[in-house]
């Protein structure tokens, strides 16, 4: 569903956090170190699609941090504190977070929150080399060219796509296409697969698009 930053110094709330959002079908980096988070928001370039942020850290306030993202970044910024007050509201929005959530509060308030932020976010158009992909029109263009993809075909690639920093397996693929696991569907998944490289004209051996992951699923290259 995205990759998650949390960045949050008490550790036991982390990992109750991070529990939270994992159920809830997210991949979540957590860390309580903002140089840390600086360096993960740098290593995954752009991979990143969401960061919650509390402001009592170690190395530097939260308000420094958010305005460092900030910088180098138009990641959405959630901030999660114990400061509740209007005067922290106020500032945190003008160092530039999107969204301020005061503790304490139901994890599923979070989640709307987050699937609220993301859905605001969301490209309408990504580019890869050739490729485009416009989600709002749910569709991609090979050379300019209108791909004709059923929307399972076009559900998997979005979904590569989002994820395409790891291998991704085939029953998280079915997941995504509500398909359900049993072996023969799971294997309709490879049907799916090579139906829409030959449409994106994606050799296997030598992919430029789709790329498999012996023993796992499959990888968007790009």
């Amino acid at each position: 569903m995205g990759k998650l930053l949390l960045i949050e110094d008490d550790i036991e709330m982390q990992c109750l956090i991070k529990t939270y959002l994992e159920q809830a079908k997210f991949d979540v980096l957590a860390t309580d170190m903002p140089t840390h988070a600086l360096e993960l928001l740098r290593e995954f370039q752009g991979g990143i699609d969401l960061i919650i942020l509390d402001l009592t850290l170690p190395e530097m306030d939260g308000f420094e941090l958010c305005k460092k993202i900030r910088n180098i970044s138009q990641v959405p910024i959630i901030i999660s504190t114990a400061r509740g007050d209007i005067y922290n509201k106020i500032q945190g929005f003008e160092k530039g977070a999107d969204d301020y959530l005061a503790k304490p509060y139901e994890p599923a308030e979070l989640i709307a929150r987050i699937n609220a932020m993301l859905r605001r976010f969301k490209p309408k158009e990504m580019a890869f080399d050739n490729l485009m992909i416009n989600i709002q029109k749910r569709e991609a263009r090979l050379n300019n060219q209108v791909l004709d993809l059923t929307n399972t075909e076009f559900d998997i690639l979005t979904f590569l796509i989002e994820n395409r920093l790891h291998p991704i397996s085939r029953e998280a693929i079915a997941n995504t296409i509500n398909a359900i696991h049993e072996d023969s569907l799971l294997r309709s998944i490879d049907t799916h697969v090579r139906n829409l490289r030959a449409k994106l004209n994606d050799n296997a051996k030598e992919p430029k698009f789709i790329q498999s992951v012996w023993g796992i699923g499959y990888k968007f290259c790009l």
